[in-house]
């Protein structure tokens, strides 16, 4: 380990987010961005060792490209990363034909991650398929929270919100999508805690990147992020039996304008529906506020994806669409938990399916933006358990006017 040696420069450790000296000598030599290099302790070195020396050998690999026929080089074939299919149940060594809807392609995955032996997991963890959640009561009738399953959910929650901040201050140009998702899953396994997309449906990742015109379940891979990309990173952690689920859309570098009008309007469509919540209001409601503000910016709310129930369960009742003119049913009640989390688009509001079967991008390629958070009903109004923190990044400009 190298200690740092410009004082006037801030880093955080790669593995916890906390003030970082040390660098990795080995990134050091590579010449690789200081700021994925740097960690607080040898222990949090150490710690982090087994999957960030991953990041050597991907740096002395020759970048990913395209040949006459539009499919990419496999550089990272030889090393075991392949294209994903059929919802996470197998792979390719070649770019899947597919009539894209927008400049993005899929990349390369790498292998799933670990988990150690000692951290709680939900039923699906080793086999990739959900056994209680399918057919619990609780797809059809709202649960009401007990005092203690609210605490846990509030330590769940925090979190995932520190898992979100540590993956939010690894975003620029020239990192990968599969690095973000090392470092939410070496987050969350520091937590004690279990990434609860990884083998969900067999979901291949520790977390959703969607990145441009992809809505919601983009799949971590091996794409550099570039210079005017947005990108939403979608996190849920399972801890003490429930699960705590959160969004947040970045941007990499010198973004346009609109694409900054996009994501501010996302942002305030969910501070809007959070206002509301409260004993007695209509689930259906909620789409009526945010569709109000979508429209008024000249885009479009996402119909095929909603907000959900969440507790010891990762989905159950009751679903919250984000547009209006819905037909949700039910009322909000104190004790109840759920999520709100509406996908906005820059053009039309459908979407197409990627042949991964998880990525879904907007129909006409235009970019789409998300926020997401889990919300618990109080006898007053609402509390949002993934709060952002004191120390979370300083990355919404419009939070500071």
């Amino acid at each position: 380990m190298d200690g740092g040696s410009n004082a006037a420069e801030t880093l955080s450790c790669a593995r916890c987010g906390k003030p970082a000296s040390l660098q990795c000598p080995k990134c050091v030599e590579l010449k690789l961005p200081r700021e994925g290099a740097a960690f607080c302790t040898q222990d949090c070195f150490k710690a982090s060792w087994s999957s960030h020396k991953s990041i050597h050998l991907k740096a002395k690999l020759p970048s990913l490209g395209t040949d006459g026929a539009g499919e990419q080089k496999s550089d990272l074939v030889s090393d075991g990363w392949l294209y994903c299919l059929r919802k996470g149940q197998s792979r390719t060594p070649k770019l899947p034909p597919f009539n894209w809807t927008g400049t993005l392609r899929p990349y390369p995955i790498s292998f799933k991650r670990i988990v150690p032996a000692h951290i709680d997991k939900p039923d699906w963890a080793d086999d990739g398929i959900p056994k209680v959640e399918p057919n619990s009561d609780l797809q059809h009738r709202v649960e009401i929270k007990t005092p203690d399953q609210i605490e846990r959910m509030r330590e769940t929650c925090r979190i995932a919100r520190e898992v979100l901040d540590a993956a939010a201050r690894m975003i620029r140009p020239g990192v990968t999508t599969d690095e973000i998702d090392r470092v939410v899953h070496e987050a969350t396994i520091a937590a004690g805690a279990y990434p609860s997309p990884l083998n969900y449906h067999f979901f291949p990742k520790s977390c959703c990147t969607s990145v441009n015109e992809v809505i919601c379940h983009g799949i971590p891979d091996a794409r550099k992020l570039e210079d005017g990309d947005i990108i939403n990173v979608d996190v849920t952690v399972y801890y003490k039996g429930v699960h705590g689920d959160l969004n947040e859309t970045y941007f990499v570098g010198n973004v346009d304008e609109a694409s900054r009008k996009l994501v501010q309007c996302t942002y305030e469509c969910l501070d809007k529906a959070i206002s509301i919540v409260k004993p007695g209001v209509r689930f259906r409601d909620v789409g009526e506020v945010i569709n109000r503000h979508a429209s008024m910016s000249g885009l479009s709310v996402v119909k095929s994806y909603c907000g959900h129930g969440i507790g010891e369960l990762f989905h159950c009742a009751p679903n919250i669409p984000h547009y209006g003119r819905n037909k949700a049913v039910g009322v909000m009640k104190a004790g109840q938990t759920f999520t709100i989390e509406p996908m906005i688009n820059a053009g039309v509001w459908r979407d197409q399916m990627w042949p991964d079967g998880w990525t879904a991008v907007t129909a006409d390629g235009k970019r789409s933006a998300q926020f997401e958070h889990t919300l618990l009903v109080t006898e007053t109004g609402v509390e949002v358990l993934p709060a952002r923190l004191a120390s979370s990044p300083d990355v919404f400009p419009w939070l500071n006017k």
